[in-house]
């Protein structure tokens, strides 16, 4: 059977604060901790124990939100519990913890870290660029919250990534950016996603970035990445994996969108992230093993899709490294797939800029010199 990571969205979309790039589900007008919704026992047990029945390398879990630690430390005690219950003899189990840090208490800490939980946190760079779009349900900036969970989980050693989504708020300060999340605050490890939200009539949402932004913003994390020598940039250590193995351990550079199912609250399943819904729900873990998951025809058809690009695409130099990009920039999958991708124009610019560099890593690495990026993925 195919290998498979599972992305779990415990608490599904809740959460204590109120985003306003927020995309995951219906976005609860009336955010704030109170549970509305949480994964039950039940429903946990029986995800854990059927997963841990097929053969993986590593059991992989992706613990994301709405805001994961809303479930509390009963529940990730619970989780650990069932993962070693149920593991097989001498099996892997990795947890990532991708999390917006305000609500990191000591207790949690100590347990992401006894279990060794990779813990990603946003922050989007300093606070006037952070408190932006990240605010409180009552309008208040978070990033000084975020700052103190951050602190708590270095206390108790938990190994901590950063994760910055690039929006209006800070696309136009690469550098700054850069050298805030590496100098001010230590983070060696990097993760930039791009903002691209659509509104109702299909136009990009006001946060929403352009290509060209995009590509702009990717050029300036590259040089500063160039200049340190000591940061990974997910980014760009998937380049060089591409480069150097030929495999796409990133989902955007592969040409089949079918490595992860995405289990919400309730058991559903869905195919990605960025497409939970009812035309895209796969099944239930509750009636599905799987097995059936994964001959889905909806998972076949939406894995598909991916390859799907525009005429375009097929003529760029560049599609070995996009892969047409992620199936929600063009649009949705289907038919819309075969859209370009509005980051498109920046792709082109970024790789123009940083492709030939790149390619002298990648042959140093391949002589087997020492490189210190490394992919880690929450």
């Amino acid at each position: 059977m195919k290998h498979f990571s599972l992305l779990v969205k415990p608490v599904s979309a809740d959460c204590n604060i109120g985003c306003d790039y927020c995309f995951y589900l219906d976005r609860p007008g009336d955010q704030s901790t109170a549970r509305r919704r949480q994964m039950s026992p039940r429903v946990l047990e029986q995800m854990i124990s059927s997963y841990m029945r097929t053969e993986q390398p590593v059991y992989s879990f992706g613990w994301q939100g709405g805001e994961p630690a809303l479930a509390g430390k009963g529940f990730f005690k619970r989780v650990t519990e069932l993962q070693e219950r149920y593991a097989p003899r001498g099996a892997s189990i990795s947890n990532g913890f991708q999390t917006n840090g305000t609500l990191i208490n000591d207790e949690l800490a100590a347990h992401l870290a006894e279990y060794r939980f990779l813990v990603g946190i946003s922050v989007d760079g300093p606070a006037r660029m952070h408190d932006r779009y990240r605010r409180t349900v009552s309008g208040r900036g978070s990033h000084d919250q975020v700052i103190r969970g951050l602190e708590r989980l270095r206390k108790h050693g938990v190994e901590v990534n950063v994760l910055a989504l690039v929006s209006q708020a800070n696309v136009h300060a690469p550098r700054e950016v850069f050298r805030y999340l590496r100098d001010e605050l230590g983070f060696a490890y990097h993760q930039y996603v791009p903002c691209v939200e659509f509104d109702h009539a299909g136009q990009l949402a006001p946060f929403a970035i352009s290509g060209e932004e995009w590509g702009d913003f990717l050029c300036g994390i590259f040089d500063e990445w160039r200049a340190a020598g000591d940061v990974s940039v997910r980014e760009f250590d998937s380049l060089l994996e591409l480069m150097t193995t030929g495999r796409a351990n990133a989902c955007t550079k592969g040409t089949d969108c079918r490595q992860y199912f995405v289990i919400e609250h309730d058991g559903g399943v869905y195919p990605c992230d960025f497409f939970v819904g009812e035309a895209t729900r796969l099944g239930s873990i509750m009636e599905d093993s799987w097995p059936t998951l994964i001959r889905s025809r909806l998972f076949a058809r939406f894995g598909r899709s991916k390859r799907a690009w525009n005429e375009e695409c097929a003529r760029c130099p560049y599609l070995r490294y996009c892969a047409g990009d992620c199936m929600k920039h063009r649009g949705g999958f289907g038919e819309q797939a075969r859209n370009l991708s509005v980051l498109c124009a920046g792709w082109k610019g970024f790789y123009a800029h940083a492709l030939e560099p790149l390619g002298r890593v990648a042959e140093r690495i391949s002589q087997g010199n020492s490189y210190a990026g490394a992919v880690r993925k929450v």
